[in-house]
C-alpha cells in the first residue's frame, strides 16, 4: 500500500482531534488523501463520493452515533477499514463496534505511540485490536451475550426495560401497554433475573450503555 494513494476520512466533531490524526497519517502514509467531517450525517456520503478506503471515526456525535452508521458504511464499501477513535471505555463498548463492522478500536486517552500503532496497523494489516479487545473477542465466542447483555431479552421485555429507564412506573407501563400491573411486575422480575441485576439503577445503566450507546 506504500506506493498507492490511500483515501482517508476523519470524522470527529472536534477539529483539534482531526488535525492531530491528520498529522499522524501524514507521517505514517505520506502519499494519502484526507477528507474530514464533523457530522455523522456526512460520513456515508463522503465514503461514496470520495472513494474512502480507511475511516477513523468517533463513536459519538451531536447528531448521532457511529454504531448505527457502521453497517451503512460497510454497505457502501464492504472493503472499508474503520478505526473507532473514542473516549468511551474499551472494555464496555468495543464488542458492540466490532459486531457492527469496525476493524479497530483505540481510546483517545491512549499514548501517542499506541494511536500511531493503531493507524499503522489499520493501513498495513487491515485491523487494530489491543490485547484487551482480543481477550474480549475470545470471550465473545463463548458468550455471545457479552457484546450486548440486553440481547437476551424478548422484544416485550426490552420495551418495558426502556420504559423503566425513561422513568415510567409499573402502573403507567400497565396502562400504556394495556396489560395487568402484576404482569408488568412478573416481566420486571424476568428482566432482572436474565440480566443478573437487583435494581432499576443497574437497569438504567445497562440501557444507557448498551441500547442508547
Amino acid at each position: 500500500m506504500e506506493n498507492k494513494e490511500i483515501v482517508f476520512l476523519l470524522a470527529d466533531d472536534h477539529s483539534i482531534v482531526r488535525q492531530g490524526i491528520a498529522i499522524l497519517i501524514d507521517e505514517i502514509v505520506p502519499n494519502s488523501q484526507i477528507y474530514q467531517t464533523s457530522s455523522s450525517q456526512q460520513i456515508v456520503d463522503l465514503i461514496q463520493s470520495k472513494g474512502v478506503e480507511i475511516a477513523i471515526i468517533d463513536a459519538h456525535f451531536p447528531d448521532g452515533n457511529s454504531l448505527h452508521i457502521l453497517p451503512l458504511m460497510k454497505a457502501v464499501n464492504p472493503d472499508i477499514k474503520v478505526l473507532v477513535f473514542t473516549g468511551l471505555e474499551e472494555d464496555i463498548h468495543v464488542l458492540k463496534f466490532i459486531k457492527a463492522g469496525a476493524s479497530g478500536y483505540v481510546s483517545k486517552l491512549s499514548e501517542e505511540e499506541e494511536i500511531r500503532q493503531a493507524i499503522s496497523d489499520i493501513v498495513y494489516k487491515g485491523e487494530y485490536f489491543s490485547p484487551l479487545s482480543r481477550s474480549l473477542m475470545l470471550q465473545l465466542v463463548q458468550n455471545p451475550d457479552l457484546a450486548n447483555p440486553l440481547s437476551c431479552l424478548t422484544k416485550r421485555e426490552l420495551q418495558i426495560a426502556e420504559m423503566y429507564a425513561e422513568g415510567y412506573g409499573n402502573l403507567e407501563i400497565a396502562n400504556d401497554l394495556d396489560i395487568k400491573q402484576n404482569t408488568v411486575s412478573t416481566i420486571k422480575k424476568n428482566i432482572f433475573d436474565k440480566l443478573k441485576i437487583e435494581n432499576l439503577v443497574e437497569l438504567i445503566d445497562l440501557i444507557n450503555t448498551h441500547h442508547k450507546i
